[in-house]
């Protein structure tokens, strides 16, 4: 273990890890086939710790179709060497964050932070959080979950400005994304947890992108396998739903499989639902009711198009 860190951690009285600087290498950098050759970037945390286990894929997860994201790959990348912890709050902006085992909540309050190759245990209302009043985010490569014992409501919450979701594995946990804008790509979740009184979901959106954002849903594997309430959720909460792209994800599950962003205040446009295959594997009709509720093609800029079932290559029918 070194003897100094380049950036300085301070250990709250709670156990809390305190990020307040922490410096790494090119944030973009990385290998062009994830999980297969670790990349040459120092680890801003003590690095002793047992490596990660190697993702082995269940009988269900090897029937996924070929191309689309899975246990194999998404997650920490193989062979990792995770050091555990407790609470993490982040606070310096550009700050890297890896190689950690996260027990609690990882919380991030400062803009442009990186998370990658980061399990995250987490608990109460959130695993990880993109506070409000900052942006930048871009978890990937990462694990992130509940117990299944302690509730672990939200995988990612995002109440700031943009975040980057990608090649990250979600499960037991009832709402895996909850964000408004942002791009979420390359993901895989699944085997959600229901506890009393959840509305269970995957990605979620509660009404309208931050002005001049959007939000991106693009090649996810996303298996709610409980017949309630949806592997993709745009709602008009609080208000309006407008400029999301869903498209090229394998969906199931949930009471309907997507919602399609109709609400009270008032029509959605550009909603774009594209060239996503659909799944019989959980429900016959997709969804426990169907494949698709609440969406419109009256709003401007908005198209249901492309989409498929996965056993018959046949289109999908609103």
């Amino acid at each position: 273990m070194r003897s100094s860190l380049p950036g300085r951690l301070a250990l709250l009285a709670a156990g809390t890890l305190l990020v307040s600087g922490c410096a790494g290498g090119d944030p973009g950098a990385r290998d062009p086939v994830p999980g297969r050759t670790p990349a040459a970037l120092g680890n801003v945390f003590p690095s002793s710790a047992t490596p990660a286990p190697t993702a082995v894929p269940t009988a269900a997860e090897q029937a996924i179709p070929r191309g689309f994201p899975s246990a194999a790959t998404t997650g920490v990348r193989p062979g990792t060497k995770l050091t555990k912890v407790g609470e993490v709050t982040v606070e310096k902006p550009g700050a890297l964050v890896e190689n950690l085992e996260v027990h609690g909540k990882l919380n991030i309050k400062a803009d442009n932070v990186r998370v990658r190759n980061v399990r995250v245990i987490g608990e109460g209302d959130w695993s990880v959080i993109q506070v409000k009043g900052f942006s930048g985010a871009v978890i990937e490569d990462s694990e992130i979950s509940g117990d299944g014992v302690v509730k672990a409501q939200w995988g990612v919450l995002n109440q700031g400005g943009f975040i980057t979701v990608r090649r990250v594995n979600i499960h037991t946990v009832p709402n895996s994304i909850g964000t408004d804008h942002g791009l979420i790509e390359d993901c895989y979740m699944h085997d959600f947890k229901e506890w009393p009184g959840d509305h269970v979901t995957g990605p979620q959106a509660n009404g309208s992108p931050q002005k001049g954002l959007s939000l991106t849903i693009r090649h996810n594997t996303i298996l709610n396998q409980l017949s309630q309430t949806s592997a993709i959720s745009l709602y008009q909460d609080f208000s309006r739903a407008h400029d999301v792209l869903v498209e090229r994800n394998l969906l199931g599950g949930g009471g309907y499989a997507v919602y399609g962003g109709e609400g009270k205040f008032g029509t959605p446009t550009g909603i774009r639902i594209v060239n996503n295959v659909f799944t019989r594997r959980l429900f016959p009709k997709g969804g426990f009711w169907g494949p698709v509720t609440y969406f419109t093609t009256e709003g401007r800029g908005n198209l249901f198009e492309g989409n498929i079932w996965e056993d018959t290559g046949e289109p999908v029918i609103l």
